[in-house]
């Protein structure tokens, strides 16, 4: 049974590129364009949109690429903090990296890498050192003196005027970054700055996917990105200064808002005369709203997607990394919409294979755990640990058997060489935990397959769960964690560990 489609990537775009260029044009053919969100891998977006194409932004760009410049941000902040990206389990810098060897994949090339707030701060130096020596050009931001009240300080060689001036040559300069936070409109307003000293009249664009302003503020799209950012405290707002200008209700989130004033203020004083904009609505060139082609499915994923931030906001608490307020505040998001963890259709079967599991194994000591997928076809399969393999992987055998119908009686793995890798792990390198991960039962699947025919055509089946819902009643060591965020699937976990140690290696 094939996923529900709600989002016309064609269509997308389409009117995404029009928009940008009739931008550019507008601005004399020199255009700071802020992309929000992810350029790549944009999960979040793929999640909420069903057929929205995670790549598309990088597809647009490649449409464009003759007129484009890129520039990347990265906040020294969150290279010092070690500010990890989740879907990736990577940091902001490693992500940085990661941005700009995809943009080579893909035929572009990022002209320099700016390092926002930066104050010589030592990690944030040796990520410069890194790139420097790659023949990368990095350009250094310090804090912008006066911001964000003081205009006549921040629009002076006091503020964006100590910023160093980036050289491009293309019409729209695409302006991105890692992640919130980042520095992109600074830089954007910094670049603008040297460009009216120097009597080129440019002009500034935003392209942020969310939330979408032509839909209510509380439809389930734009309650999913009020989730999605819990952790900023950010909420969708009615754009009062769209109102007042035009009488129409548009949506935007309270940053914008709030900014919104001070901007326009900049923008002026950059330029010597009335704001290019009327509204924070105004200085989007966002068209996601026009490409949604099935409201039913759409609200459908966006509750989904509410439920898995939940999830993970509590093991992020668990985990100490997040405040409870953070999880209230999606708490209070989920009653408004009337969801319940349950209703994820994965949650109750995992927390059923973790009793089981329980069941099978009296007598035996330690933490049971279960967990659960749901394949394209609707059917739900589980599994649950044992002393010689995790949940994670349990459930992926059975996963990839029922995919190639296989009989679960019959093994993928021969018992002697589970064995002989828990003895492995046990006797040789002295583990404290001998039962197989995801990654190394995936790594011993693949060895059997060389002999074993069924093994192989069950393996063949592992792409096929990419995109596929999975829950696990505790949180995944690594082994797990990293095995399926390879795999693709959309994974929650409740907030239990998977053992009583504190460290687990």
């Amino acid at each position: 049974m094939p996923r529900k489609i709600g989002f016309d990537n064609e269509q997308y775009l389409t009117e995404q590129s029009r928009a940008i260029l009739e931008r550019v044009q507008r601005f004399h053919n020199k255009l700071y364009l802020e992309f929000g969100g992810k350029l790549l891998f944009d999960y979040h977006a793929a999640r909420v949109l069903p057929g929205f194409d995670p790549n598309v932004k990088m597809r647009l760009l490649q449409q464009l690429k003759d007129q484009a410049d890129i520039l990347l941000c990265i906040h020294a902040g969150d290279i010092e903090r070690k500010k990890v990206r989740a879907d990736f389990g990577i940091t902001y810098d490693s992500d940085a990296i990661k941005l700009i060897d995809d943009l080579r994949d893909w035929g572009l090339e990022v002209l320099a890498v700016v390092i926002t707030r930066y104050v010589d701060q030592p990690a944030a130096k040796i990520f410069k050192n890194k790139l420097q020596r790659r023949d990368i050009h990095v350009c250094t931001h310090p804090v912008t003196k006066g911001y964000p009240s003081d205009v006549d300080r921040i629009v002076s060689d006091e503020g964006y005027g100590a910023n160093g001036f980036i050289e491009t040559n293309n019409p729209l300069v695409v302006v991105t970054g890692p992640g919130p936070g980042s520095g992109k409109l600074a830089t954007c307003l910094s670049q603008l700055y040297h460009d009216y000293k120097r009597g080129v009249p440019s002009g500034y664009a935003k392209f942020e996917t969310f939330p979408i302003w032509n839909l209510p503020v509380k439809h389930p799209v734009n309650v999913a990105y009020e989730a999605a950012t819990a952790d900023l405290g950010d909420f969708n707002v009615i754009d009062p200064f769209h109102l007042e200008a035009y009488h129409r209700t548009a949506v935007n989130y309270n940053r914008d808002v709030e900014v919104f004033p001070v901007l326009k203020r900049i923008l002026e004083k950059i330029t010597g005369s009335e704001s290019f904009y009327s509204s924070p609505t105004d200085m989007g060139v966002n068209r996601a709203g026009f490409a949604i082609t099935s409201d039913e499915v759409v609200q459908a994923a966006a509750k989904e997607e509410i439920i898995r931030r939940y999830f993970r906001y509590a093991c992020e608490y668990a985990m100490g990394v997040a405040d409870q307020k953070v999880v209230q505040r999606v708490e209070r998001l989920m009653k408004e919409l009337d969801l319940s963890p349950e209703d994820r259709a994965v949650v109750d079967p995992a927390r059923r294979a973790a009793a089981g599991a329980q069941q099978q194994q009296k007598g035996h000591k330690g933490v049971f755990c279960g967990a659960a997928v749901e394949l394209d076809s609707g059917k739900i399969v589980t599994g649950g640990n044992s002393p010689l393999m995790h949940a994670a992987s349990s459930v992926v055998l059975n996963a990839i058997k029922e995919l190639a119908e296989i009989p679960q009686k019959i093994h993928l793995l021969a018992p002697n060489i589970i064995q002989s890798i828990a003895d492995l792990k046990d006797r040789i390198l002295n583990g404290k935990q001998i039962s197989l991960d995801l990654e190394e039962t995936l790594i011993a699947l693949s060895i059997s397959s060389t002999t074993n025919p069924t093994a192989r055509l069950a393996m063949e089946q592992l792409k096929a769960l990419r995109g596929c819902e999975a829950h696990m009643t505790h949180i995944p060591p690594p082994g797990d964690e990293a095995g399926l965020r390879k795999l693709g699937v959309n994974l929650t976990s409740d907030p239990n560990f998977p053992s009583k140690n504190l460290f687990l290696a």
